[in-house]
């Protein structure tokens, strides 16, 4: 049965265009993991994260959840944010386990400068992953980030961020995007038998994805307030946990009333 998901993988890392041997982050649950080539998020590749409403210009969510995304990457080199608001709190992303040390910010001017410092920060020795803020990111720029993926084995995510909501474009057409997310908050939990508020959740839904399928799910940073994950980089796979899969559910049938005397 392994070597028959280890083949089953290598053909939709063929069909997404990445080599057989590349390499992936699982999440660690098979619901998601299923639905990706090589079962787990590709790394060496791009992918893009957006937002719904006022997300598509604040971003909160979508960052939240692409720092998430990024912190076990840090632990492989340094990390390049290209922003387009100069509004990132690096306290904030030490809360949910991203090691600031590992932090290069770059406050870009606009698109073309933006996609240009990624392009750049890609292809640079010692940098494991690349985050950039960018409106839209058309089919040519996203060949050219990928060719900059492939040159170091970095690994980029494109935020689709408007920060500056009267001057936002049309989303461009065509994309050459690994996959592409869409993420926003989530009611969060305490612990049973606590007051408070309990880890972020993120209600997330995997648009599309390169030699694999889509889906939907609720997913929660527990890791984001535990102190040894904070300030020590532990073995953990992936500080995101799945706590449910999303999707259209029917009403349970009603059930006949009867009159109690």
């Amino acid at each position: 049965m392994s070597d028959f998901r280890a083949l089953r993988a290598k053909i939709a890392a063929i069909e997404a265009g990445a080599r057989p041997d590349s390499e992936s982050l699982p999440f660690g649950a098979a619901a998601i993991d299923d639905c990706l080539p090589g079962g787990g998020l590709p790394l060496g590749r791009w992918h893009e994260v957006g937002g719904a409403g006022l997300e598509v210009e604040t971003a909160a969510a979508p960052t939240a959840f692409t720092a998430l995304l990024v912190t076990p990457l840090a632990r492989r080199g340094e990390v390049v944010w290209v922003l387009r608001r100069d509004d990132l709190c690096a306290a904030g992303l030490l809360g949910l386990g991203f090691p600031p040390e590992r932090l290069i910010q770059v406050c870009a001017r606009d698109e073309a400068e933006a996609l240009s410092v990624m392009e750049d920060a890609l292809a640079t020795v010692g940098v494991s992953a690349v985050v950039g803020e960018v409106e839209a990111c058309d089919l040519t720029a996203g060949r050219r980030l990928q060719l900059a993926c492939e040159k170091r084995g970095s690994t980029g995510f494109l935020i689709r961020r408007r920060p500056y909501g009267g001057t936002a474009r049309r989303a461009a057409t065509g994309s050459a995007a690994a996959t592409r997310w869409r993420v926003a908050s989530a009611p969060s939990e305490p612990p049973v038998g606590e007051f408070g508020l309990g880890p972020p959740r993120f209600a997330v839904e995997l648009e599309r994805c390169r030699g694999g399928r889509t889906g939907a799910w609720l997913l929660e940073a527990p890791q984001a307030f535990s102190e040894a994950y904070n300030l020590e980089m532990t073995d953990v796979a992936h500080p995101l946990r799945l706590v449910a899969n999303l999707g259209d559910r029917q009403l349970a049938p009603a059930q006949p009333f009867r009159h109690v005397a």
